[in-house]
């Protein structure tokens, strides 16, 4: 399985197909695999690379102070390293934050910009909801981290259908835990997070898509994403989550495709 060398981390990472350079940056999870749904459809037209974020899945759990910022350089570092001058980019949720932190400091290595089920930055509401969470995980563990995060990132009605699915899933991801030191340290990075002031720099094609029901990030940090950034265009699915793009994977794919192939021109 393919890493590469950022220099003081190597990065796991994936690719499939053709074409001009597609970045899908995964959220707090940080496991490219997030994408699977994305990967086939995408690459039938583009040069897909997902990778597992520093501190998460098969990349270098470094011990170091995370930081947004320093996602976003190592997210750079692996398109350097890779090759690839300028691409195409959809960043879900933390995945997003590192969008536009790219696209305000390094405007040249993007073509177009995907802020999928993200927050221009911190508030009341987020604050509260990462504060919870982290607790849950600093003093009762992993698990419980996991079980409350269900319900903020599912809607209700794919949670009574799909029981047995998560208990498999909370199954496997207990018997390889993150490093709990690493995911509090990359939680503690996103709250602290807040680029609104510099939403105006964006300038490339961008895209704003959220679930109708996502309630981590709910739809009106995507409204004010779409307003402050210039000629960004706003997608709302009726419903997914905050999870849409594997939850409802056809019609994530169809909005954000249909955006993507719009720009295939631009290299």
């Amino acid at each position: 399985m393919p890493h590469v060398s950022i220099g003081d981390a190597d990065i796991y990472y994936e690719e499939q197909g053709q074409g001009p350079a597609l970045m899908l940056v995964p959220g707090l999870g940080g496991q490219g695999a997030f994408w699977d749904p994305q990967v086939r459809d995408f690459a039938r037209d583009f040069r897909v690379i997902v990778h597992d974020h520093r501190g998460a899945g098969r990349s270098t759990h470094s011990r170091i102070q995370y930081s947004v910022d320093q996602m976003a350089a190592d997210t750079v570092r692996l398109m350097d390293r890779l090759g690839i001058e300028r691409a195409h980019y959809v960043g879900h949720s933390t995945g997003g934050a590192i969008g536009q932190t790219i696209a305000q400091d390094r405007p040249d290595r993007l073509l177009s910009l995907v802020l999928s089920a993200t927050w221009p930055g911190r508030d009341a509401y987020f604050r509260r909801c990462f504060e919870t969470r982290k607790e849950l995980l600093l003093h009762r563990g992993f698990a419980s981290y996991w079980r409350a995060s269900v319900v903020m990132l599912r809607p209700p009605r794919w949670i009574s259908d799909h029981d047995g699915e998560l208990t498999d899933e909370l199954r496997r991801l207990i018997a390889a835990p993150p490093p709990v030191e690493v995911l509090a340290s990359r939680i503690d990075a996103i709250v602290a997070f807040d680029r609104r002031a510099r939403l105006g720099e964006i300038r490339c094609p961008t895209l704003v898509v959220v679930a109708a029901d996502d309630t981590l990030t709910p739809p009106f940090y995507s409204e004010e994403l779409a307003a402050r950034i210039p000629g960004a265009k706003l997608a709302v699915l009726p419903t997914g989550g905050h999870f849409a793009p594997t939850l409802v994977p056809a019609e994530y794919n169809t909005a954000v495709g249909a955006f993507l192939r719009g720009h295939l021109e631009r290299r």
